[in-house]
């Protein structure tokens, strides 16, 4: 079944063909949009199951109508142009229906992270100003909980039965005619309309409600179905969150504009993957790279090579991982990429070489401008050459990587869409940075580029941090640290210490019982030089991420290393005894007051 795990460049570039050919007419068809061609797309494949979820499933024909239904509901609603409605249910077929029929109708549907509460979704629905939110029944009491802080005049609506006291609008929908819109009830949406807001993970501070017009729903959508070459027979496997755009746009529309369908999953299972894999024989799966992981690290499943996968596609597969994880489950191919919802560009890793995020074939590289910069990794800004323009990195040295914004109409896939939040936006631009009056969208994002082109993912701008005049990447140390056997998790970052400039490594990890950590030390004495190895290590039970398992770092770096704050135990790397020891109170402060010097 498995085939050779390197690709041929050729092969590479016939993807990059086929994206671009299934790309090209977008810009041509202003009107045809996803909204629109699912109306076509039911006729072509009716009866075909396009979503098919837990339970229930929507045919073809069924995600037509039940998105018909949904727009004549914004209609009666009085949801009109640029209205905005909020969405927050889990992974089910009637997600994509709820928000391919609102917009049909020309509204903006805000798509909410399922696992906020509190402060933080209260931030998430005011920074949109909706005029209505939809949410299921199981999350209604989260909504209900903060509906007093809300913008005043926002109607509530529950999807599902439940004590919530919320109309239902499951119930409402279910009487309203399915037939298609006509253009007398509603004019069409254009391809440059808004369509979402997505918002950015928040990994270090609030989430910002990225704008994501119909184009690039479509370009998305196309792009994917051309690298993966999408078939009407094909299904994909999608666990990951519809409210995020990989797990709600790319995997489900990728497979809808081919007639392809997709199964989705509330959350991902390991013990539960490989059933569902070949109960509903899936071609395709949509990874994130700590899912990958967990399986390579799950005991063996008597199904796990009974499959018909052909592709598994994703981000954030770690070389050591990744033959580990082709080879055991027969993996015919992996496609790793590499693309951000609110980035005007993505790179693709076509041809199997581990550990590479992407590469752009030299033919297409007119056609999409990315480039790496010299960074000042403290201030964060770039490092300019005397006549004031950014100086680009050589092969193999670190920087962060940027793509070049154009603005004029034959050009809409290069566009820099933006946030809600318009200084947020303006500070992702660079402008002058190879000439005068260039504009280049900023990544956020520190990468490498080998001597054959191959990108690779180093860190974030803000998590790389300065200790003795180095630069360390932190996820390049947490991916030593889960090397180690024993060590489940691992959050690495700079911490503070008095007297001393830069930051001190500081790790949180998750280990198994009787984990040693001499042995440890031993192992990152042979992988990390000196400066990169961490000075302070917390132990805790479990490490809190975002919904596709990055980890959350604000909490951690607030709590430093001061043993009185925290509960769990902190061990410090001390050079004098070459071992790691408990931070006690006595040690804490002789660090704190510099008599004990790092």
């Amino acid at each position: 079944m498995q085939s050779s795990p390197y690709r041929t460049r050729s092969s590479s570039a016939k993807a990059w063909l086929r994206a671009l050919e299934r790309t090209a007419p977008i810009s041509q068809n202003p009107r045809q949009t996803l909204p629109i061609l699912i109306a076509s797309l039911a006729e072509n494949f009716g009866s075909t199951p396009a979503l098919i979820g837990e339970p229930g499933c929507l045919t073809y024909e069924g995600l037509a109508k039940r998105s018909n239904q949904y727009a004549r509901w914004a209609l009666r609603q009085g949801i009109a142009k640029d209205d905005v409605v909020c969405l927050m249910m889990p992974n089910c077929p009637e997600y994509m229906a709820v928000w391919l029929g609102i917009t049909r109708v020309r509204a903006i549907v805000s798509l909410i992270n399922t696992n906020l509460t509190g402060d933080a979704l209260v931030h998430a629905i005011n920074v949109v100003a909706p005029k209505h939110i939809i949410v299921g029944a199981e999350l209604a009491p989260a909504v209900v909980a903060v509906a007093a802080r809300i913008r005043q005049g926002v109607q509530l609506w529950a999807h599902g039965q439940g004590d919530h006291g919320l109309p239902r609008i499951d119930l409402e929908i279910n009487v309203i005619p399915a037939d298609g819109l006509s253009c007398a009830e509603c004019r069409f949406p254009s391809i440059m309309d808004q369509g979402l807001y997505i918002y950015t993970s928040g990994t270090s501070g609030p989430p910002k409600a990225a704008n994501v017009s119909h184009f690039r729903l479509m370009q998305w959508s196309h792009w994917f179905a051309g690298m993966l070459d999408v078939r009407p027979d094909d299904r994909m496997f999608n666990c990951l969150p519809m409210y995020h755009s990989i797990g709600g746009v790319v995997a489900t529309g990728a497979m809808l504009v081919n007639g392809a369908s997709v199964v989705l999953r509330n959350r991902f299972s390991a013990s539960r993957f490989w059933d569902d894999i070949v109960e509903h024989d899936c071609t395709l799966f949509q990874y994130i790279g700590e899912l990958c992981r967990y399986l390579v690290n799950s005991p063996p499943h008597a199904k796990e090579t009974q499959h018909r996968l052909r592709v598994c596609c994703g981000n954030g597969l770690r070389s050591d991982v990744w033959g580990l994880f082709q080879e055991r489950f027969q993996i015919p191919q992996i496609v790793e990429y590499y693309a951000a919802t609110e980035a005007n560009f993505s790179l693709y890793n076509c041809e199997g070489k581990p550990g590479a995020i992407g590469r752009i074939p030299p033919f297409l590289a007119h056609r999409f401008p990315v480039a790496l910069v010299e960074l000042d990794i403290d201030t964060g800004d770039p490092v300019r050459n005397d006549e004031g323009f950014c100086r680009p990195c050589a092969a193999n040295c670190v920087g962060e990587a940027i793509s070049q914004i154009f603005e004029d109409a034959s050009r809409p896939g290069s566009r820099f869409e933006g946030y809600t939040d318009n200084e947020a936006s303006e500070r992702k631009v660079w402008r002058n940075v190879f000439a005068n009056g260039d504009a280049w969208f900023r990544s956020g994002d520190l990468m490498r580029r080998d001597e054959h082109g191959f990108f690779y993912f180093v860190d974030r701008v803000g998590d790389t941090f300065r200790w003795k005049g180095e630069n360390v990447s932190t996820s390049e140390v947490a991916e030593i640290l889960l090397a180690y056997p024993g060590i489940s998790e691992a959050v690495v970052y700079g911490v503070i210490v008095p007297g001393a400039e830069g930051r001190a490594g500081m790790a949180a990890i998750v280990v198994d019982p009787g984990f040693d950590l001499t042995c440890l030390r031993r192992h990152l004495i042979e992988h990390l030089p000196d400066y990169a190895r961490p000075l302070f290590l917390r132990i805790r039970r479990e490490l809190e991420t975002t919904a596709t398992f990055k980890p959350i770092k604000q909490q951690l770096l607030c709590e430093g290393y001061d043993p009185t704050g925290i509960a769990n135990p902190v061990y410090f790397y001390d050079r004098r005894r070459q071992a790691f020891v408990e931070l006690d109170d006595r040690v804490f402060e002789s660090i704190r007051t510099g008599a004990l010097r790092l």
